[in-house]
């Protein structure tokens, strides 16, 4: 068997195992075309001293279509961009912005408080604000008489 070095996206990270049954794992399927996607959002994650805080691009969504759900070790943003069509397929010369559902979930560089982080949308930029935890730091303590 040939071993395909072009490998991308959710075929890359298959098993070496599942790639070596080739035809035998798909029963003879092109399984792979049949899986539905999402585009994936880019994300830009950082950290303050106090916040950690996660930017994505999100032109062309409304706040009210944004979904954001933030746990103590990560965070999902989903969303759908729509397509206002004016033109049908076949009058595009160039059509590479991704229109549709899209969602990423990024585990956090440190534990966060989700009951104190903050979302804002500004000139189509989603920010979020996750306030560090305080768990599990160090306190200095006194000696009581």
């Amino acid at each position: 068997m040939l071993v395909k070095k072009a490998l991308t996206g959710l075929k890359g990270q298959l098993s070496e195992e599942e790639f070596l049954l080739g035809d035998d794992f798909s029963a003879g399927a092109d399984w792979f075309a049949q899986v539905q996607t999402e585009g994936q959002l880019a994300v830009d994650v950082y950290q303050t001293q106090n916040d950690i805080v996660v930017k994505a691009p999100v032109a062309g969504v409304e706040e009210s279509q944004i979904d954001i759900v933030v746990s103590s070790s990560e965070l999902t943003i989903r969303g759908e961009r729509k397509e206002e069509k004016e033109v049908t397929d076949e009058n595009y010369h160039t059509h590479e912005c991704y229109w549709g559902a899209f969602s990423r979930t990024v585990a956090l560089p440190v534990e966060g408080d989700a009951e104190g982080a903050r979302a804002t949308f500004k000139n189509g930029i989603l920010t979020v604000r996750i306030p560090k935890s305080k768990k599990g730091q160090a306190i200095k303590l006194r000696v009581n008489q």
